[in-house]
């Protein structure tokens, strides 16, 4: 049933772009897409494309993650840093993503450095508020229960406050991969020479529309994959073990 939409429409691009006769420099057919991703394929251009954007998205996703968990659950536990740093995170929230790619060129040149800097802005705002949303939403009286039974900071900390927010974290993961994906691929168009989003650049400056429509579905197959294999059962699976409800 997953699948089936994805193959609907491809049946309906097979027929609808023959039919009209589209011009392959508006919109390539279905066998032009394939011939291209063989091509790419047996050249290793593609590959190599692929492995570069998983590795900035990867390392900027850790990066903002490392971060934002200590940060909200501080947050969580102390009114006076949250009503200070609460104004700060709903501005810079906005900004979150592809609007730092200026800036971070600027900072870091075209590159690595900068991409995984707006990668990490991506996640790290959004992770940050569900671990405050996360701690904030544990009962006083477990705390109290916790800290009557000598739970000391550490123990609180990996025993109520942590197991707690996870549901909440790994919501906010999920959440922020997806900003962060989206702004993974502005930013390769503009600060790097290799990556996904840099595939789609170059292939517009020579009308290869084929190669443009391949790493768009490229693009939405590993976000796909990304989501369906790893993401969504480990916000199962953690909600299932720390959060309110059981497998059925």
């Amino acid at each position: 049933m997953f699948v089936a939409p994805l193959l609907a429409l491809v049946a309906v691009w097979a027929v609808v772009v023959p039919l009209f006769d589209v011009n392959p420099r508006i919109f390539p057919s279905v066998a032009s897409v394939a011939n291209a991703a063989l091509d790419t394929i047996r050249d290793g251009s593609l590959f190599r494309h692929i492995g570069a954007s998983l590795l900035r998205v990867g390392l900027g996703t850790v990066i903002g993650v490392v971060t934002a968990v200590p940060l909200g659950i501080a947050m969580g536990v102390s009114p006076a840093i949250s009503s200070f740093l609460t104004p700060l995170f709903r501005f810079f929230s906005v900004l979150a993503g592809i609007a730092w790619i200026p800036i971070a060129t600027l900072w870091f040149g075209y590159g690595f450095g900068a991409i995984v800097f707006v990668i990490f802005n991506a996640v790290f705002f959004v992770v940050a508020y569900n671990t405050l949303l996360g701690v904030s939403t544990i009962p006083m009286t477990i705390r109290n229960a916790a800290a009557s039974l000598g739970a000391g900071r550490w123990v609180m900390l990996t025993e109520v406050l942590l197991p707690g927010a996870l549901p909440n974290i790994v919501t906010g993961v999920r959440t922020g991969l997806g900003f962060a994906w989206r702004g993974l691929i502005a930013a390769e168009m503009i600060a790097t020479n290799v990556g996904l989003g840099y595939m789609l650049f170059v292939a517009r400056d020579f009308y290869r529309t084929e190669v443009i429509v391949l790493g768009m579905i490229v693009i939405g197959l590993l976000w796909l994959l990304i989501d369906r294999l790893l993401l969504v059962p480990l916000e199962r699976a953690t909600i299932e073990r720390w959060g309110l409800v059981r497998r059925t």
